[in-house]
């Protein structure tokens, strides 16, 4: 059974007889119809309606229909809304002309065949119920891939917590026992072979604290969002020698959880961008709270990225800095330029937690 939501249609006229004609011929189960008298009626069902189609009468007192689908037009909630002009005048190819330029999809002369309007109205039903079907879908794969994030990130807090807690105490006690070992025994040689293996497991600590650390950095539990930041752009120019500038707000500044984690890992996603393609020497890094907005911006001073792989769609890197970015209410967007380096900004609402 199809449960996809009644598709809305205005009919605009200042004759009744003729709003209640179109209503009767139009009516069925897939489908609502609105009656507006007035071009200023029209605008204010706009305003609380999305439409499939509006048929719209030309000739009417006070605001005609040009009038009004000039409005319309203006107006985002409506200006792609396709508008079906109907009008008595069967000889003013002028007029026509001029439906066409405030934006109409088709001109209809009265009388109306009933099969031709029918037909070219049910095309526009459709059409709606198919674009809130896969809204409806966009909405659902949203939703998982937000729930398949939330659990990847437990996973990997709780990975992170076993290797560090587990595999970590067992290296430092076996780096206990070896220099104890190391400090019992005369033979040179054996000396010699304890210190390599200290110096292993020595070497095994630090890189089991650093897949931890990848996982799941305890500065960002510990300290927050600002320290994170901090710590992240510092180890990047370490291991990276691109060196960075760094502005952040001040430390204690509130920011909620799920906020800060988005935000964390969409940073060390454009690093990892950087660092694969920018060929940059330079980053600027920059972590704002102004007018109820997060914005994290990081520019860099290399190659710069082509517009076509800036928008995002040939990259799942990109793309996932998107999809963590819309779940909270907020955008990605990146500028660059060839030679002029790559500047990506990141806007959230502060202190929203989740998307609608």
């Amino acid at each position: 059974m199809d449960s996809a939501p009644k598709a809305s249609i205005l009919l605009v006229d200042d004759e009744r007889r003729n709003l209640l004609a179109l209503r009767e011929l139009l009516a069925g189960e897939d489908r609502e119809l609105l009656l507006a008298p007035s071009g200023e009626d029209a605008l204010r069902a706009a305003l609380q309606h999305d439409f499939a189609v509006v048929l719209l009468d030309v000739r009417m007192p006070g605001m005609d229909g040009f009038e009004t689908a000039k409005l319309l037009r203006a107006r985002e909630r409506s200006r792609l809304t396709p508008i079906i002009f109907l009008t008595a005048a069967a000889d003013e190819l002028e007029s026509v002309f001029r439906g066409y330029e405030v934006g109409a999809v088709d001109y209809l002369v009265k009388p109306l065949v009933p099969d031709v309007l029918r037909s070219k109205v049910a095309v526009f039903v459709e059409l709606q119920r198919a674009r809130e079907r896969l809204r409806d879908s966009e909405a659902r794969l949203r939703a998982l891939a937000a729930h398949q994030q939330s659990v990847r990130e437990e996973e990997r807090a709780s990975i992170a917590r076993e290797i560090h807690d587990e595999l970590g105490q067992v290296l430092t006690g076996l780096k206990m026992d070896v220099t104890w070992l190391a400090a019992r025994v005369g033979d040179p040689a054996l000396v010699g072979k304890t210190e390599a293996m200290s110096a292993l497991v020595e070497s095994t600590i630090r890189a089991v604290r650093r897949i931890a650390t990848g996982l799941r950095p305890e500065v960002l539990d510990d300290m927050g969002l600002v320290a994170g930041i901090d710590w992240q752009a510092k180890e990047f120019q370490m291991r990276t020698g691109i060196r960075c500038r760094v502005k952040l707000p001040a430390e204690g500044t509130p920011f909620g959880a799920e906020q800060s984690l988005a935000t964390f890992r969409i940073f060390q996603e454009i690093l990892t961008n950087v660092a694969r393609h920018s060929q940059a020497t330079r980053l600027d890094v920059e972590l704002s709270v102004a007018d109820g907005r997060l914005r994290l911006a990081v520019a860099d001073n290399g190659i710069g990225m082509p517009e076509a792989q800036a928008d995002g769609r040939r990259s799942l890197g990109l793309l996932g800095m998107q999809e963590r970015a819309l779940r909270l209410g907020g955008e990605v967007s990146i500028v660059g330029a060839p030679g002029k380096g790559t500047r990506v900004t990141l806007a959230l609402p502060h202190g929203r937690e989740s998307a609608a």
